[in-house]
């Protein structure tokens, strides 16, 4: 069995400015290097096999500060994968995220995020956003998963990796909670930025086990 530690980046300037952020990229702050280092001191003694990242400069540099504080930090290999990318968000990159989320769910009588979350489910969610996309650019439920199932195919392939670290995105691990979280974690609040989410991995299954943890 394969346990994953999935670690939310760090906050950025767009996350202190409440726009959204999927495959836009944008420097983490000082409290977004804190939040690295927080979790870093977190999961120092967790012996990780191999650090794997979004390749999105937020995450990698996430990863790299939780890497410098690990027990085997002098083994470890990082790959930043763009399988691990946020949700693309095509025409909603950069906006306000209480608008984008507006003209995102508004139609559909939910036009707050949170709305959203409490009452439909993730994959519609995601396919609400192509949707509403103008140019239909943002991905889709089945362009999203497609894309995701490649970065967990990468992650089975990794032989004699038992403890990996992961650092991805917000709506990201919401949606891979939504998937793998077997109804028992909400998902409002979103995970925290720094907050660490465990996954198992078997050959058959994945199944999340904690959710939006700032210490273990």
């Amino acid at each position: 069995m394969k346990k994953i530690y999935i670690v939310r980046h760090g906050q950025t300037f767009i996350n202190k400015y409440d726009k959204m952020q999927g495959w836009c990229d944008t420097p983490l702050t000082d409290k977004g290097i804190s939040d690295a280092k927080k979790a870093g001191e977190v999961l120092a003694n967790i012996p990780f096999d191999i650090a794997l990242s979004s390749d999105l400069k937020r995450a990698s540099e996430t990863c790299d500060y939780i890497i410098d504080k690990n027990c085997n930090r002098d083994e470890l290999q990082h790959i930043a994968s763009p399988f691990f990318r946020e949700q693309f968000y095509g025409f909603f990159e950069g906006m306000n995220s209480d608008e984008a989320w507006r003209m995102i769910g508004g139609p559909h009588g939910y036009p707050k995020r949170q709305d959203l979350l409490l009452n439909v489910d993730i994959n519609t969610i995601k396919d609400y956003i192509h949707e509403a996309d103008p140019y239909h650019d943002a991905e889709n439920s089945k362009q999203y998963w497609k894309r995701l199932d490649q970065g967990f195919d990468l992650i089975r392939q990794l032989d004699g990796a038992e403890n990996i670290l992961l650092v991805t995105h917000g709506f990201t691990i919401r949606s891979i909670v939504g998937r793998f979280g077997e109804g028992k974690f909400p998902l409002v609040p979103g995970p925290a930025n720094g907050s660490i989410t465990i996954m198992n991995m078997t050959d058959n299954d994945l199944k999340i086990t904690a959710y939006n943890k700032l210490s273990l």
